[in-house]
């Protein structure tokens, strides 16, 4: 099993869109937009295309990029 970074945030949730930013894992908001309305994007390993979803501390978020899988772990 791949151990993701731990990335902490300052409330109790936080939005899909924000935390990819947040943890580096797109450059942009809008290319987080088209990351996760392609279905690259996982939270606890299931697809997830909604950019509103709201995730709390441990959570696991993974990108399928075109050199593998890059994620992190809300904190």
């Amino acid at each position: 099993m791949t151990t993701h970074p731990t990335v902490p945030i300052s409330d109790d949730v936080i939005r899909l869109g924000q935390f990819l930013k947040l943890a580096s894992l797109v450059d942009s908001g809008a290319q987080a937009r088209d990351l996760i309305s392609e279905g690259e994007v996982k939270v606890n390993g299931e697809v997830d295309v909604r950019r509103g979803r709201q995730l709390h501390r441990g959570d696991v978020v993974t990108v399928d990029v075109p050199t593998g899988v890059i994620g992190a772990t809300v904190g």
